[in-house]
């Protein structure tokens, strides 16, 4: 056995000390194990069988509803200089951390049994995957983690074979608000995660692995760890591009990731082919393309407003061997959100008889599955190289000024664009209609460390003989003067895709601009699309004076992170400024 098992058996046993099980379980991943613990979880009611018919091998589980989300304000980021960190993260000294940490998960598994869970991060052979282990006091968990990630004996050979792996210490603990805290330690590869056992704050191979922790290593080591999506789009001569796209909450990622062509694109033979729908691990290969994998192996999806209309690749995927969390049921116990159909809920996702004045799923309730079960994935997802990148797409949820799409001029830029992303809010969400919350990225809630060095380390990949992705910004979210959508989104979005496709290939037009190159409304396919004049006016407008004030207000944010900001990226904005302003 290798040092590195040992150091493995130490800090599990170091851990068994500090948390005290009656018995501790290595996780092998088999389907036998994975039987024993649905049979357990199913007699203590953590699982619930869904109707076997129309969902078999389906389970619901309620989480305590005070546990049905991430928790930004309770997590942490701890490098020994705070400036690390970055104002982009909340931060605590390590030592201090750890103690805080180890207080609480002192005796907390007495009753209970640790799993040890050994997981990998992307497919098991791939030079881009990276190995964790989470230890945790949660069959729930376990059960998610088999779903979404690499998880048993071949993991466990890896980490026999490699230098490090990612430690991550999760208990449930009294699921008490108040004490509850998840806690990254880049600087030593360590997650320490306490109080919860909802999704993103348990399930730790997912946002605090593969984007906090992962995203300070791929800095150390020439990379990337993104929240985004990877699609591969076939045209009709059996060609593939395939694109990475970030998007905020709430923008459409899963439903981009899973899109079904237009009828009319369908017919010419396009196709369009799902890597990933959350994240997205990306590294130079030898000819200087950026080479991407999904590191996960199953998809985390928001259930509510998943539909036959929204997403029929996504709720494909789901009609069995899922488990449900946060959902309604019918009378004849099949998972049922807003948004889903006509029918009428019988439970809440409490519990409790279904009442009219409330929604019977919670807002947030999810899915867990398999990614090979859904009709659109990729086979490529499983390359050990990963797949080469074209195109990289940002975009946030803007009512007014940006229009459906434009191109950056070169990858600073690109840089530029990715870091003023964000979302306009709405009235109903904070009292003030179009207040601009930046999301760089769509990494405001993931970055492991300091948005400045995060900016200088994506600007440090345009170096001779790279061969970078194109960087394109969309906005599926104008709205008209009515206050309705001036886009019809969803599959129609590939006819933005296909131009983008063209644009790296050469053979699609575009306007030049101050903010980057646009398309007219003639150089987008429209054949079956009936666009409003004022659509056509207003996706493809460039309004100068509106984007004065935006690469103005640009300006401020990027002060916020003080002199660590690369001056290239000052520069930039400057620049985009001046030309704005000589117009």
């Amino acid at each position: 056995m290798g040092s590195q098992l040992d150091a493995l058996n130490q800090w599990v046993m170091d851990m068994a000390r500090l948390t005290q099980p009656d018995r501790i379980h290595w996780c092998d991943g088999s389907d036998s194990e994975f039987a024993e613990l649905v049979k357990q979880m199913e007699a203590d009611g953590t699982l619930l069988p869904l109707n076997s018919e129309t969902h078999p091998n389906s389970w619901l589980h309620r989480s305590h509803p005070d546990d049905v989300a991430r928790v930004e304000h309770l997590t942490f980021v701890c490098t020994s200089e705070r400036e690390d960190a970055g104002p982009n993260n909340h931060w605590m000294a390590p030592a201090d951390a750890h103690a805080k940490m180890d207080a609480l998960f002192a005796g907390c598994m007495r009753g209970r049994t640790m799993y040890v869970i050994p997981y990998c991060m992307g497919p098991i052979d791939s030079p881009l995957a990276r190995c964790g282990v989470e230890i945790t006091d949660s069959p729930y968990v376990v059960a998610n983690m088999r779903i979404m990630t690499r998880m048993g004996a071949a993991a466990l050979a890896r980490i026999e074979r490699e230098k490090q792996f990612v430690r991550g210490l999760h208990s449930i603990g009294e699921l008490d608000p108040e004490r509850r805290f998840i806690m990254h330690f880049p600087e030593e590869l360590t997650i320490k995660s306490f109080g919860s056992g909802y999704g993103g704050n348990a399930l730790l191979g997912k946002k605090c692995h593969a984007l906090r922790i992962a995203s300070h290593q791929a800095r150390k080591e020439g990379w990337l760890a993104e929240h985004m999506l990877i699609l591969g789009v076939e045209n009709p001569k059996g060609e593939t591009h395939y694109i990475a796209a970030a998007f905020p909450s709430a923008c459409g990622k899963t439903n981009l990731a899973m899109l079904i062509p237009p009828e009319g694109y369908r017919r010419e033979g396009w196709k369009v082919w799902t890597v990933g729908d959350d994240i997205c691990w990306m590294r130079p290969g030898a000819d200087g393309r950026m080479y991407a994998i999904n590191p996960e192996a199953g998809f985390f999806g928001v259930a509510p407003g998943t539909s036959a209309k929204s997403n029929p690749n996504a709720l494909a995927s789901i009609q069995h061997d899922t488990i449900f969390t946060n959902v309604g049921l019918t009378e004849d116990g099949q998972p049922w959100w807003e948004g889903l159909d006509d029918r009428k809920p019988a439970i809440d996702w409490r519990g409790n008889a279904y009442d009219f004045n409330a929604p019977a799923a919670h807002p947030n309730s999810r899915f867990t599955v398999s990614a090979r079960q859904c009709p659109s994935w990729s086979p490529k997802a499983e390359d050990a190289q990963g797949v080469p990148i074209s195109a990289i797409v940002f975009g946030g949820r803007r009512a007014s000024l940006v229009p459906l799409v434009f191109e950056a001029r070169d990858w600073t830029h690109g840089v530029l664009v990715g870091a003023a992303m964000g979302s306009e809010t709405t009235a109903a969400a904070t009292g003030a209609v179009g207040v601009m919350r930046r999301d760089p990225m769509a990494m405001k809630p993931f970055c492991g460390y300091n948005f400045a060095d995060y900016f200088a380390h994506w600007l440090s990949f345009d170096k001779p003989g790279a061969q970078l992705p194109k960087v394109f910004h969309v906005n599926w979210f104008r709205k008209g003067d009515d206050g309705k959508f001036l886009w019809p989104g969803f599959g129609e979005n590939l006819r933005v895709l296909e131009w983008m496709i063209g644009r790296v290939e050469g053979s699609a037009s575009a306007t030049e601009t101050p903010i980057g190159a646009l398309p007219k409304v003639e150089d987008i396919r429209m054949e079956g699309v009936t666009l409003s004049d004022e659509a056509r006016r207003v996706l493809f407008h460039f309004d100068r004076a509106g984007w004065q004030a935006e690469i103005d207000s640009l300006e401020g944010f990027l002060g916020e992170f003080g002199d660590r900001v690369p001056d290239a990226l000052k520069q930039e904005q400057g620049r985009i400024a001046k030309e704005l302003r000589a117009g």
